[in-house]
């Protein structure tokens, strides 16, 4: 059991990496629809250009979107609308308006109480009137009605009871205004005004709009209408070898297509597709594993990276199948130009390419007309990559941005143009699509600052302000340490030289050249660059304590720079820049005034580690050159060629660079960019005459 642990223990990286490509593999999968494709690939307007197609089975020829469209918009545009008659509230109302009209007749005419009949006779005229208002109806006007013709009809419900009536049989309230003023005109009333007034206040609409209903019956009708116009029977030839598509044939193909994949999607075929999918993902995923082992086997080794790189893909991935179950014709609104960005700003331009083109091929068993988005998404990620190989600006976020837009039109137009050769309305929603996507891109910045803090990762951008000297941390630095200061500066000049001419990443290296001496902050007249007023603080130390001091200022670096959140990137330049070397002035003091003493190397020597990369290596070489090179007297080519040899050549002997990736070339290219930059430096100048 024991040793069955300790293997899993010490294989649990390679086990971790496993789980990761078998997660993400099942994980992609889940997200594909069970449903199989169709093999041919077709477009209207062009010729068909496989063998003879026979139907290998009965099928029905299903309507074009437009054709149904157009069929509904018949349907709709003659359907008669439903109102309903409001019987209890008629009822309601009349009784409402005898009272009124009674309250009304007392308080006008009170002095004429003995004019009863005259009153009866008034009021039941009136009450005339409005009964024939409300009998025939005063209708509710709605869009559904409005600048309709008299003759148009509707139907009235009355006590659940429907009936088509035109619109010429209902008053309207101007109708039923003029009405009232005919009618009491006909009266000769003296106070006409004064009734017509009463009745034009208790009119009120009880023809009602029943939009429930008027929606039911559209639904029903447009659930009627039948989605097939024809039937293509089992050995029915459809289309010939090299026949034009015509829109009939395109319609035909495209119900086959339909029929052929719902087939395909039933039960029995369901594990087969399945089964498909995997190997198609599998295939995909390996791929990617094969070509980091050929490229780049830093990243295969780093399952964090692994990680990195799968999550990208699998977002993506994931984002494309949600727009598609939502609305297909939405695709080219997803910005899948962010791939490549991301991937370029923590990587290189041919990492990002790649795993760009494998996040194309797995959408593209997702996505209609494959061919057509695979070739666009390559090309528009293609410039993407060009216009971000030095993402030095923020600004380039935006030239990227409209030189994808750019891209996809100019494709999307030349696609157009062989194929239909003719723009409609559709065509210019892609063209706002494509301005969509492109502006999501811009997202990538936020993003990109959302994996630095997840991952740990530095980018050139956020190195481009790392190196900022007017940081607060860099300007404490020059404040508290003017002279470590100008060494550093002095450094990361000289480091960001070399790391040019042997390669590497120059901004991460000059970054960690301004930061490597910020421990010495702590301490600073410790150091002998800082120590302007004469007095050494050393003489007042044993050679022990002067070596503990000098040497502590890595760690308190370490510490300084995690308060300050200083990525680890540059950490690792701190903690490197001395490797497992000694403080040589002090050990060799030790040794010439206690030469019979034994002494304990460790007390002299730097913690480590070493250096495990080309640019924290070349720090190594260049600080240590540089701080020497201040204290040759009298310098000349020899004096700095010796010094410059001796020095590299001990780094080497106590092998310090056994763990970084730099080559004796790379060796021989620093020590002959050193000598001819500290010569420059040095250089003999002119004694100019005393005036």
């Amino acid at each position: 059991m024991s040793k069955n642990f300790w293997k899993i223990r010490n294989k649990y990286a390679s086990i971790y990496k496993l789980f990761l490509f078998l997660t993400s593999i099942f994980l992609l999968v889940s997200i594909f629809p069970r449903e199989g494709t169709f093999k041919y690939e077709f477009r209207k307007g062009k010729y068909w250009m496989h063998e003879d197609l026979i139907a290998p089975f009965d099928f029905a020829i299903t309507k074009s979107d437009e054709e149904l469209s157009s069929e509904k918009t018949v349907l709709l545009r003659n359907i008669k609308p439903y109102f309903r008659k409001d019987v209890v509230l008629s009822i309601q109302k009349r009784a409402e308006f005898k009272s009124q009209l009674n309250k009304k007749w007392d308080e006008k005419y009170a002095l004429l109480k003995n004019e009863t009949n005259k009153k009866r006779e008034i009021v039941s005229s009136i009450l005339s009137i409005y009964d024939s208002l409300i009998n025939t109806g005063i209708v509710e006007i709605v869009p559904e009605i409005e600048n309709k013709a008299v003759d148009f009809s509707v139907v009235l419900i009355k006590n659940n009871i429907a009936e088509e009536k035109e619109l010429s049989k209902f008053y309207t309230i101007s109708k039923a205004d003029k009405y009232i003023r005919n009618e009491i005109e006909k009266l000769n009333l003296v106070d006409a005004a004064f009734f017509i007034e009463i009745i034009e206040n208790s009119l009120f609409q009880n023809i009602k709009y029943d939009q429930r209903t008027t929606e039911k019956e559209k639904q029903n009708l447009i659930s009627n209408i039948s989605s097939a116009k024809g039937m293509v029977e089992n050995g029915q030839r459809i289309i010939s070898k090299g026949e034009l598509i015509t829109a009939e044939k395109y319609q035909i193909l495209q119900s086959l297509k339909n029929e052929h994949e719902i087939q395909l999607g039933s039960s029995s075929k369901y594990y087969l597709i399945l089964l498909g999918q995997i190997v198609l993902l599998s295939i995909s995923i390996i791929v990617l594993i094969l070509f980091l082992q050929a490229f780049r086997k830093d990243i295969l080794a780093d399952n964090k990276k692994i990680l990195f790189l799968l999550l990208v893909i699998f977002i993506m991935v994931f984002i494309t199948s949600i727009v598609i179950k939502t609305d297909a014709s939405y695709i080219y609104l997803v910005p899948l130009c962010l791939v490549p960005v991301i991937i370029r700003v923590f990587f290189d331009t041919r990492l990002a390419l790649f795993v760009h083109l494998v996040t194309i091929i797995i959408i593209g068993f997702l996505v209609p007309n494959s061919f057509d988005f695979v070739f666009i998404q390559m090309i528009a990620g293609i410039i993407t990559i060009i216009s971000v190989v030095n993402l030095e600006k923020r600004a380039q976020f935006f030239i990227s941005s409209f030189l994808i837009f750019i891209t996809y039109s100019l494709i999307y137009i030349g696609l157009i143009l062989i194929q239909d050769s003719n723009f409609n309305q559709d065509s210019y929603k892609v063209f706002v699509m494509f301005a969509g996507s492109a502006m999501l891109t811009l997202f990538s910045y936020p993003l990109i600052f959302v994996f630095e803090k997840l991952f740990g990762y530095v980018t050139d951008v956020s190195l481009m302000e790392l190196s900022n000297t007017n940081s607060k941390l860099l300007r404490e630095m020059a404040s508290k340490t003017p002279g470590t200061f100008q060494h550093s500066m002095q450094i990361a000049n000289l480091v960001e030289e070399v790391i040019f001419e042997i390669g590497g990443n120059a901004l991460l290296a000059r970054a960690g050249a301004l930061y490597h001496d910020i421990g010495k902050m702590e301490m600073p007249m410790y150091f002998i660059e800082n120590q302007t007023t004469g007095i050494n603080p050393h003489n007042e130390l044993s050679y022990d304590e002067s070596a503990e001091i000098i040497i502590s200022h890595v760690s308190k670096g370490i510490k300084i720079a995690r308060k300050h959140n200083i990525p680890e990137q540059l950490i690792d330049f701190i903690r490197t820049h001395h490797g497992t070397r000694k403080t040589s002035f002090f050990y060799q003091k030790f040794k010439a005034d206690f030469p019979d003493e034994e002494i304990d190397d460790a007390i002299y020597s730097y913690k480590g580690p070493i250096p495990f990369s080309k640019e924290t290596a070349v720090l190594m070489i260049v600080d240590s050159v540089e701080a020497a090179s201040r204290s040759i007297k009298f310098p000349n080519e020899q004096k700095i060629n010796d010094l410059v040899e001796n020095i590299v050549n001990e780094q080497i002997s106590s092998k310090q660079f056994i763990n970084s990736n730099i080559t004796f070339r790379d060796i021989d290219k620093i020590k002959g960019i050193l000598k001819k930059k500290l010569a420059n430096i040095y250089h003999t100048r002119i004694e100019y005459p005393t005036v």
